[in-house]
């Protein structure tokens, strides 16, 4: 590591929290900071987003496979239409996280995605996306909340939605490229 990047076996310089980790390494280059777009995706992430509250990204990431198949792709009007079976099943399956609160607002979640008119979920998270920024020289400058982010939470919560705090929201809006974060030693960042 260098300062606020790593030096890959590749030779590209990537954001820090990156480390020596390839799967880190491919989400960071393949998806973090990649417009992210539709109901059912942007679903998915503030899903999983919502299981990541309190634990680390590579946790999520490394179970995202059994998360997509347990959650049915995260279609939300098939995991809206889940019950009490459906959530002790979840509880005992040791490939996802097995918090029942996390569970039950990704269900609820979902109804309300599901309510929703095609296109306006996505409509209403990118409404949040701010004009664009200075992009950070050092991962200091990388905030944990903004202002938009929280306004994001609290739309969110107003509708009924749960785990979507502003730091996740801010997560959210870094990973799905509402906002840019890579560094500006980072390929990603020289690159586009």
């Amino acid at each position: 590591m260098i300062g606020d990047v790593v030096v890959g076996d590749d030779g590209r310089s990537r954001c820090a929290w990156v480390g020596a980790d390839a799967e880190y390494a491919r989400y960071h280059d393949e998806e973090w900071g990649r417009p992210l777009r539709g109901d059912r995706a942007l679903f998915e992430k503030v899903s999983l987003e919502g299981f990541q509250a309190g634990l680390s990204w590579i946790t999520i990431l490394r179970k995202r496979p059994r998360f997509r198949e347990v959650f049915v792709g995260f279609e939300p009007e098939v995991v809206a239409a889940f019950d009490e079976a459906d959530v002790e099943r979840l509880m005992t399956d040791a490939g996802i996280i097995r918090n029942r609160a996390k569970i039950l607002a990704t269900i609820s979640n979902a109804g309300l995605v599901a309510q929703m008119e095609p296109g306006e979920f996505e409509a209403l998270l990118w409404s949040f996306a701010p004009a664009s920024g200075v992009r950070p020289t050092t991962l200091a400058d990388v905030p944990a909340v903004t202002a938009e982010s929280e306004a994001m939470s609290k739309a969110l919560r107003r509708r009924g939605f749960r785990f979507v705090g502003p730091t996740t929201m801010y997560a959210l809006m870094q990973s799905a490229a509402m906002v840019d974060d890579h560094v500006v030693a980072c390929w990603r960042a020289v690159d586009e």
